[in-house]
C-alpha cells in the first residue's frame, strides 16, 4: 500500500471521528434549549445525551464482527446513510409538540447518530491499527484527536451562531460528513492481520470468551431494559407495561442470549484474563470521560456563567487535541509504557475533578481544566492500542467490543447518571437548608430516578433555566434557591465523578505489576501471542 493511500485513509477516519464530535458538541450546547423548550429534567436531557452513546455500541460491535468479512468500503456507505437518517429524525420536534413526543423524537435521532458513529469507528480503529502495526499508540491518538477537534468546532458553532435555532445549528455537523464520504471513496483497504491470516470470527473471539461477552451482555441488557424498555416503548404505550417484569425477562434474554452466542462460537472459550479486566477499565473511561464531557460544559456553566462554561469546555478540547499529538514523544523520550502512561492519566484526572469541584473563579477553573485534560487525553486510544498490541489475533473484534461496552457504559451509567446526580444532589442541598417547599413548587412532574437508586423530586427544567437568565438582583427567594442549589449540586457530582478515576488507578497500578513480573509490557505478533498461550 503506497504512503499516499495509508495517510488518506489515516486523515478520512480522522474527518469521520471529527463529525461525530462536532454533532455531540453541538449536542451538548442546546441541550438548555430543549429544557427550556420542553420542561426536560437533567435526567431526560442525560437520557438522550446518553442514547448518543448507546447506539454507537451496536454500530462498532456489529460492525467490528463484520468488517473483516465484507471489507470497511460498504461500512462506510452504511455510517453516512445513518447520518443523513439521524439529521431528519431530530429536526423533527418543534415547539408545541407533546413532551413525551419530543422526547422521543431526539432519544431516537440521536441514538441513530451514535449508531452511525459506531460504525464509522468499527472502521477507523482496526484501519489504523493495521496501517501502523509499527506505532499504534501514536497513530490511534491522532486518528483520536479528531474528537476533541470535532468537539471545538461544535462548541464554535454554538458559540458563534447561538442566535441561530437550535435545529439550524445542528444540522451544521453534515459539513464535516460530506467531507470524509468524499476522502473515504475510491480508497484501497488493507486487511487485519488476523483476516490476512485466515482466521475465523470463533477464532478472533476466543481471547474475548465469556468473560469479555460477560461484560458485553451485562451492559446490553441495560440497555434493552432502560433505554429501550424504560423509555422508547413505555413512551409509545404510555404506561409501565413494557418496563414490567416480563420486559425485565425480555431485556434479561438479550444479554444472555448475546453471551451464548459468543460461547457457542468460541466453543465455550473462558477468554483471556488481561481482555476482561481492560474491558472493564474500559467501561470506566467511557463513563468518565465521555459522560463528563457531556455535562461537564453545562457544570462549569452553571458553577461560573454560560459563556465561561463554553470557553473552558474549548480549552479543555484544544489541549486535548494538541497532547494527543504527543503519545509518541511520551513514549519515546520519557520511557513510558502505555499501561504507564493510563496510570498518569488516572492521577491527573483525579486531581483535575476535585480541583474543578471547588473554583469560584475563571483563572482557577482554566487550572483544574488543564489539570483533567492532561488526564483524559490519552485514556481512549492508548487502550485500544494496548488491545491491538497484546491480542493481535482478535482482529477488528475486541477493540471494536470494547469501544461498544464504553459506549454503552456512557449511554446507561455515564450520562443519565450524572444527570441524575446532578438533580439529586441539587434536591439535597435545597432539602439541607429548609427550602422543601421551595423545591416541591418547582420540582418536574415527573421524579428523577435511575437503576436502583432512590426516586428524588428534580427541578422543572424550564424553571430552572427561568431562575438561571434572571439578573441575579431581580430572582425571587425560590429562584435563587434553586440556582445556588444547582452550583452546590454541579460541586458534589464533580467530588463524587473523582471516583472513577481513582478506580482506574487501581486497576493499572496492578497491571503495572503485573506486567513487571513477565519482563515488561511489549507489542505481541499472532505467533508470539500463540506461543503464550500454548506456553
Amino acid at each position: 500500500m503506497s504512503e499516499n493511500n495509508r495517510m488518506r485513509l489515516l486523515w478520512a477516519g480522522f474527518m469521520a471521528i471529527l463529525a461525530a464530535g462536532v454533532g455531540f458538541s453541538i449536542r451538548n450546547g442546546i441541550g438548555g434549549q430543549w429544557a427550556s423548550l420542553f420542561g426536560f429534567t437533567g435526567l431526560q436531557v442525560g437520557l438522550i445525551g446518553g442514547a448518543g452513546f448507546s447506539g454507537f455500541c451496536f454500530g462498532i460491535i456489529i460492525g467490528g464482527v463484520i468488517v473483516d468479512r465484507i471489507g470497511y468500503g460498504k461500512l462506510v456507505i452504511t455510517a453516512f446513510l445513518l447520518h443523513l437518517l439521524s439529521a431528519g429524525i431530530t429536526l423533527i420536534p418543534s415547539a408545541g409538540m407533546a413532551q413525551q413526543s419530543a422526547f422521543l423524537a431526539l432519544f431516537i435521532g440521536t441514538f441513530t447518530f451514535s449508531l452511525a458513529n459506531g460504525t464509522l469507528e468499527a472502521v477507523a480503529n482496526p484501519l489504523v491499527a493495521t496501517l501502523f502495526p509499527e506505532n499504534r499508540t501514536h497513530y490511534l491518538n491522532i486518528l483520536h484527536a479528531s474528537w476533541p477537534a470535532g468537539m471545538i468546532l461544535g462548541a464554535l458553532i454554538t458559540l458563534a451562531f447561538g442566535s441561530w435555532s437550535w435545529k439550524a445549528q445542528l444540522a451544521l455537523y453534515l459539513v464535516p460528513t460530506v467531507i470524509y464520504g468524499f476522502m473515504f471513496f475510491g480508497q484501497k483497504f488493507p486487511q487485519s492481520a488476523a483476516s490476512a491470516k485466515g482466521l475465523s470470527l470463533g477464532d478472533m473471539m476466543k481471547d474475548v470468551g465469556m468473560l469479555g461477552g460477560a461484560v458485553a451482555g451485562f451492559f446490553l441488557y441495560l440497555f434493552t431494559r432502560d433505554a429501550l424498555g424504560g423509555n422508547i416503548l413505555k413512551g409509545l404505550s404510555g404506561n409501565d407495561f413494557f418496563i414490567s417484569t416480563t420486559w425485565d425477562y425480555i431485556s434479561m434474554a438479550a444479554g444472555v442470549g448475546f453471551l451464548a452466542w459468543v460461547a457457542i462460537i468460541t466453543k465455550f472459550a473462558i477468554g483471556h484474563w488481561l481482555l476482561f479486566v481492560l474491558f472493564l477499565a474500559h467501561a470506566i473511561i467511557g463513563s468518565l470521560e465521555l459522560g463528563t464531557d457531556s455535562w461537564i460544559e453545562a457544570i462549569n456553566g452553571t458553577i461560573l456563567s454560560p459563556s465561561e462554561g463554553k470557553i473552558l469546555f474549548i480549552f479543555a478540547c484544544a489541549m486535548m487535541f494538541g497532547l494527543r499529538f504527543c503519545a509518541h514523544w511520551i513514549e519515546d523520550k520519557l520511557k513510558f509504557s502505555p499501561i504507564t502512561i493510563l496510570f498518569v492519566c488516572s492521577l491527573f484526572a483525579i486531581v483535575g475533578l476535585y480541583a474543578a469541584s471547588g473554583v469560584t473563579a475563571i483563572g482557577m477553573a482554566f487550572g483544574a481544566m488543564l489539570i483533567y485534560s492532561v488526564g483524559k487525553t490519552f485514556f481512549w486510544p492508548t487502550m485500544l492500542a494496548v488491545v491491538s498490541d497484546r491480542f493481535p489475533s482478535t482482529g477488528a473484534v475486541a477493540i471494536s467490543m470494547m469501544g461498544g461496552i464504553a459506549m454503552l457504559s456512557v449511554g446507561q451509567l455515564g450520562g443519565p447518571g450524572l444527570g441524575y446526580g446532578k438533580d439529586r444532589f441539587t434536591a439535597e442541598h435545597m432539602q439541607a437548608n429548609g427550602q422543601t417547599a421551595a423545591l416541591l413548587a418547582n420540582s418536574a412532574e415527573k421524579k428523577s430516578k435511575w437503576l436502583e437508586f432512590e426516586a428524588v423530586s428534580a427541578l422543572d427544567g424550564k424553571k430552572l433555566e427561568e431562575a438561571k437568565t434572571t439578573e441575579a438582583a431581580k430572582r425571587t427567594p425560590e429562584q435563587k434557591a434553586m440556582a445556588e442549589a444547582e452550583i452546590a449540586g454541579c460541586r458534589k457530582l464533580l467530588r463524587t465523578d473523582a471516583m472513577l478515576p481513582i478506580g482506574m488507578a487501581v486497576i493499572y497500578l496492578l497491571l503495572l505489576f503485573y506486567f513487571k513480573s513477565i519482563g515488561g509490557y511489549k507489542a505481541l505478533t499472532i505467533s508470539e501471542e500463540e506461543a503464550l498461550a500454548k506456553a
